[in-house]
């Protein structure tokens, strides 16, 4: 099977190479592209099906962020009163809301302050937990486990709490709330990077380097931090689908972008108002908040067991 897709490249590149009037491609180039169609169709192969379909769906969630017009071509601010509360037809696929708004078009239109929120508190956080745990894992004993006291102090409130007190002194808004979700997980992340640290701090190369007397910054920059956060932007990975659903948690009660703004936490609480007659208002942005935070979930879960040398 492997020589008849190697030979099949090959024929694919004779043929490419031919119609520049060239007789026949390099046979390095012919090695190269049949062994990476084998090592991409492998690759492809030990995927399991729920990665596959969360691989599509998140792709699906990218398009939509980066160009909506592609999916849909309705207006999702663009009110009808004649469509009040029309349930899901072929005219509308999931339904039109309480001002005859299209709710695939305001779905659609949702997904990038979605990802806006997700990504902008996982850098957030990330950011400052590694910076807090780099300072806890290097500095003296007293400096460490007076960070430490005050983070376990910390992590004794839920995130989503602490969220909530952030985003009250700060105000109403998507920005303010991307900044209290993401100060709310610095607490977390700091946590697993100065558990990394200790470790990086430890090795021989750390040794070496200080043998070779560079500079304790340089050390710092060039390898105890990318060997202690490469572990942590695997779990950071996985985290950015529970930023998703904080973000709506937070607009769902008020905290979040301004009505009309298309968000799928404002939707829900929006549609929770009309829940007996218009079950598709609550139900959909449910469903695609679900899907969210389990294909993105599912993806890192996959790349954390390709990292441990996991393939099944």
């Amino acid at each position: 099977m492997n020589h008849s897709a190697a030979s099949s490249s090959s024929s694919l590149y004779q043929g490419e190479f031919s119609s520049y009037g060239v007789k026949e491609a390099p046979p390095s180039l012919i090695r190269w592209s049949g062994g990476a169609c084998l090592r991409a169709s492998a690759f492809v192969a030990s995927l399991r099906l729920g990665v596959i379909l969360a691989g599509i769906f998140v792709a699906l969630l990218f398009v939509a962020a980066i160009s909506p017009e592609l999916l849909v071509a309705t207006d999702p601010l663009a009110t009808n009163a004649r469509e009040v509360f029309r349930a899901p037809s072929l005219a509308h696929p999931f339904g039109t809301d309480e001002n005859g708004r299209d709710l695939l078009a305001r779905l659609v239109h949702g997904v990038r302050p979605s990802l806006i929120m997700g990504l902008g508190a996982t850098l957030i956080g990330l950011g400052g937990g590694a910076l807090i745990g780099l300072l806890a894992g290097l500095g003296r004993r007293w400096i460490d486990g007076a960070i430490m006291r005050a983070l376990d102090v910390v992590l004794a409130f839920p995130d989503i709490l602490l969220a909530l007190v952030i985003i009250t002194f700060c105000g109403q808004g998507m920005a303010n709330a991307i900044f209290a979700v993401g100060v709310a997980s610095i607490p977390r992340y700091a946590r697993m990077v100065r558990a990394q640290t200790l470790v990086v701090r430890q090795s021989q190369y750390i040794e070496a380097a200080r043998t070779l007397g560079l500079h304790p910054l340089v050390i710092v920059w060039r390898h105890v931090l990318p060997n202690a956060i490469k572990p942590v932007l695997i779990l950071a990975t996985i985290g950015i689908g529970g930023k998703i659903a904080a973000g709506a948690a937070l607009s769902f009660l008020g905290f979040g972008a301004p009505p009309p703004a298309p968000e799928w936490g404002s939707m829900l609480s929006v549609g929770r108002n009309f829940l007996a007659n218009a079950w598709w208002l609550t139900a959909i942005p449910g469903v695609a908040i679900t899907l969210t935070v389990l294909s993105i979930s599912a993806i890192g879960r996959e790349i954390m067991r390709r990292s441990e040398g996991k393939r099944v």
